[in-house]
């Protein structure tokens, strides 16, 4: 049979995004496999060298809007090490609670957008009900709801409202139940969904390492890396919690990494209401960074972000590089596909958690 090419994109109900996947067919099953980015490319390198640190940081919220908290946190973080500026304790401790809510909301907006790729409208309202209590945290504490302003060079940029941590930690048990109850017997017991997801789009550990996948599509591959316990920041190193691995390397696996991540994620809050204190939540910053090079990266929802700063003396960075999970997580589409049916791909590529703000910058 004549092989051809298909093009699942760039408006494909699949791609959560303006990209391309290009797959070459033999009959139903992928031979080959091309992702093309390109489509959201919005220079946001280019720009930043024209603002300043501080005007930087809003902008940096919409490298991915389910993920913002965490790209301005490891944006502010980079341009901290470049400043050596000591952040204060209270303002280590509310980041990792609110980058912690910021996965959960990540986490459930993945759930319900892989739900209705794969037929579930049912989990698709239930994931978005219970990030809509996680969005409101947010809220209360930033103004806003999803692009949210709140990091600052040397903390935060306002401690934590009254009652927060009454309704984080009833958000969280609430949540815990469901993803033990509900959401269980809708995915983990669902036949058709275990059929779609289990031993399709494997992706060996060997594999995983070599291309430079990060995040829960590595650990869904039984690679026990996790930077939050690997390479700390912050006060994670003061936090016991599980790093969540899969050894199967399928579409399930990557599923299942996921789910356990958001139970972790809510004990981590629970731990860091317990052990922070009273303090300041910022200290003053210099309006200009030292003429060097810094970095900084964190685990992100979907991978190790990270950011690398070279300052010239002004107030203004000269170069500012993102690395983004996702753009190198695509990279490795054709392993993941190839061999497998192409109906296989929204399983495959859902399990992915894309995000082409991030990708495409």
């Amino acid at each position: 049979m004549t092989e051809m090419w298909v093009n699942m994109g760039p408006q494909h109900p699949f791609n959560h995004g303006l990209w391309n996947l290009r797959v070459k067919l033999d009959g139903e099953k992928v031979t080959d496999a091309e992702p093309v980015i390109g489509y959201l490319h919005r220079g946001w390198e280019k720009m930043v060298e024209s603002r300043d640190y501080q005007q930087i940081i809003p902008m940096s919220d919409r490298l991915c809007y389910c993920s913002a908290l965490t790209w301005s946190h490891v944006y502010v973080s980079a341009v901290e090490n470049l400043m050596e500026v000591e952040v204060p304790e209270r303002a280590q401790w509310i980041r990792v609670i609110t980058i912690e809510i910021q996965r959960l909301a990540s986490h459930l907006m993945w759930l319900a957008a892989v739900g209705t790729d794969l037929g579930s409208y049912t989990i698709f309202l239930y994931a978005m009900r219970e990030r809509e209590l996680f969005l409101d945290l947010l809220t209360n504490l930033t103004g806003a709801r999803m692009t949210y302003n709140y990091m600052r060079i040397g903390g935060v940029r306002n401690d934590l409202p009254e009652n927060f941590e009454r309704d984080t930690l009833r958000a969280c048990d609430l949540l815990e139940k469901r993803i033990k109850g509900e959401y269980y017997q809708l995915m983990d017991q669902n036949t058709p969904f275990r059929m779609r997801t289990i031993d399709t789009g494997v992706l060996s550990k060997e594999d995983a390492m070599n291309l430079g996948v990060t995040g829960p599509n590595m650990r869904g591959s039984g690679v026990d890396f996790d930077l939050r316990r690997d390479d700390p920041y912050e006060k994670y190193d003061e936090i016991d919690f599980e790093v969540c691995v899969e050894k199967e390397g399928d579409s399930f696996a990557r599923y299942r990494v996921r789910m356990r991540e958001m139970l972790v994620s809510c004990d981590i809050i629970r731990d860091a209401f317990k052990k922070i204190k009273e303090g300041p939540v910022r200290v003053k910053t210099p309006r200009n960074a030292p003429v060097g090079t810094a970095f900084a990266h964190v685990e992100d929802p979907r991978g190790e972000s990270l950011m690398y700063v070279m300052g010239d003396g002004t107030n203004h960075p000269y170069r500012l590089k993102v690395r983004s999970p996702i753009f190198v997580t695509v990279s490795a589409a054709p392993k993941m596909c190839i061999g497998y049916k192409m109906a296989d791909i929204p399983a495959i590529m859902g399990t992915v958690d894309m995000c082409v703000g991030e990708t495409d910058r």
